[in-house]
Formats: structure tokens, sequence, C-alpha cells
């Protein structure tokens, strides 16, 4: 696939053009286990189907993007509807500096399978990627683009689907501001690369230089916890029990108020997403890319 500097508009054409192409029906498949495309590539059809799965910041178009152990976690968390909680394509970065390796081609090709196979893949935009809120209500390939959505979980509960940036005062007052901050974030970014380079040969785990900061900033945290309380405070309005958001890189999910808030966090440094099992349970869970090691999968329930 050939993405262009107008790098949605590109990814648009290849999900048209695969829709049209006469994409498969999708496969029946056993309850609890999962069929579709990995057992089409002949794999083993072992891992239980998730009913959801929420990923966002992926940040495709950026070094920073962990492509590899987000192919990962796909491979080994095949789900019924799968929720792109924006910034998946980093228009921002793409616009300055052009990057787009095979293995981000990988990402958005193992999207549109799962599309193809019969999972729902809803694609809800964000400020990286808000060329694409221009597609709002469009299919391409099987992917639905919605400015926002509201899931309902096996055990009733309905949460808003949106990706954020819409509470974030910088985005919206400052724009030039919330982009000198990207600069710095990619900044910090490349300097952690080569740090945790040093550190594996040291045989130390990955360590993350821009969330240490950012928890010793009090201004950040301060941030951080105004975005969730209106985020939560928003979805309260609605008449909804909960929440799904992304935006700020940072995984969470408790209840504020009596709302249920949940961040899936990001694919640049927490490679974390949000998880909905058969009978509703929501967990936040962490991937360990294959050969690190401390930092181990995870899995955090909701609280009831």
């Amino acid at each position: 696939m050939r993405v262009g500097p107008h790098a949605f508009e590109a990814m648009a054409r290849t999900w048209a053009d695969t829709g049209r192409g006469g994409a498969k029906a999708a496969s029946p498949r056993s309850p609890g286990v999962a069929q579709g495309e990995d057992a089409a590539e002949g794999e083993e059809p072992t891992q239980p189907l998730l009913r959801a799965v929420f990923i966002s910041d992926l940040h495709l178009g950026t070094p920073g993007c962990q492509a590899g152990p987000l192919l990962e976690f796909l491979k080994h968390h095949p789900s019924e509807t799968l929720y792109l909680v924006g910034d998946i394509i980093d228009g921002w970065q793409l616009r300055r500096r052009w990057y787009w390796p095979q293995s981000h081609n990988d990402v958005v090709q193992k999207l549109l399978k799962r599309a193809r196979k019969g999972c729902r893949v809803v694609f809800v935009p964000g400020n990286h990627d808000e060329f694409a809120r221009h597609f709002t209500g469009h299919h391409f390939g099987g992917v639905e683009v919605v400015q926002e959505a509201v899931h309902t979980t096996a055990d009733g509960k309905r949460l808003w689907v949106v990706h954020g940036d819409h509470f974030d005062g910088v985005i919206q007052c400052a724009k030039w501001l919330a982009y000198l901050g990207d600069n710095l974030y990619e900044l910090t970014l490349r300097l952690n690369r080569h740090l945790n380079s040093l550190r594996a040969r040291l045989g130390l785990p990955y360590w993350s230089l821009s969330q240490y900061l950012k928890h010793k900033v009090k201004q950040a945290l301060n941030y951080v916890t105004q975005f969730e309380k209106a985020v939560a405070a928003e979805a309260r309005r609605r008449g909804l029990d909960g929440v799904v958001c992304g935006h700020i890189h940072r995984p969470e999910m408790r209840h504020i108020d009596g709302t249920l808030y949940c961040n899936d966090g990001d694919w640049v440094e927490s490679l974390s997403a949000l998880v909905e099992h058969a009978d509703g349970r929501l967990e936040l869970r962490y991937w360990a890319p294959q050969g690190l090691a401390p930092r181990v999968a995870q899995a955090h329930a909701a609280a009831t």
C-alpha cells in the first residue's frame, strides 16, 4: 500500500479498494474460540474470543510507534468488536517528516483483515488524525468511521467511546502550544530509545523517561486529573455509565463520582489496551514485547 502525504486519504482508498475487491464473508466461529484471521494464516485458533478490544494512540507514521508489539497483541487478542479510539495515524508528524516503514503497513493490513474476517472495526478519530473526521459516517473496507460511539457491555453498562481531545484546553485554545508540546514529546521519545538501548545492553528493564517526567511535574498531574474528571462528568451528564478514551497516554480504570473512567493508554510507551470479556468484565492489559522482560503483560480488572 502506498500511503502518500495525505495519509488517511490514501488509506481510505486502500480500504475502499479492499471492500470493492470482494472481501470474503466472515467464517463461522465456535463460541469462545478465535478462528478468523489467525486460523486462515495457519495458526492455532486457541485464543479466547473477547467481546471487545479498545486501543488508541498508535501514532502510526512516527518512530515511536511500537508496531511489532501491537501486531503481537492483536494476534493474541481476537475480538468480536475492535475500537480504534483515535490517534491511529499521526498526521501531525507525517506533515513534518515522512516516516512509514513496512511494519506500519502491516498494522493497517492487520486491521483490514480483522474487518474482512467478521470483526466489527470502529474508528473514532483523534486530534492527530483529525483529517479522518471528514470521513465520519463512511465505511472503508469494513471499517466504520464515527465521531463517537456508545458501547454496551454484556452486563448492560453503557460506555461512551471518544478520543478525548475536545476536553484538552491546550488543543482547543492554543493549538500552536499543542504542536510545540508534541515536538518536545517526540524529542523525549528519541532520548528514551537511546537510553533504553543502553539499559538493554546492561541487562536492565525498560524505563520510560517521559512518563517519569510526567509524574514528577505537578502541573502535568493536575492536568491529567482535570482531564479525567471532565470526561467522566460529560459521560455522566449524557446518562451513561462510563467512558472509554485515550489522548493523554495514561492507562487508567477507576470510578470518578460513580462514573467508570477507562483510558486504554497508548502504543508508544504504555503498550496497553482495554478489553471486555464475554461476561462484560473489563480489564486494562499491558503487553510486553517478545524478548523484553520484567515489563510482563498485566491485567487490571474494573472495580465493581
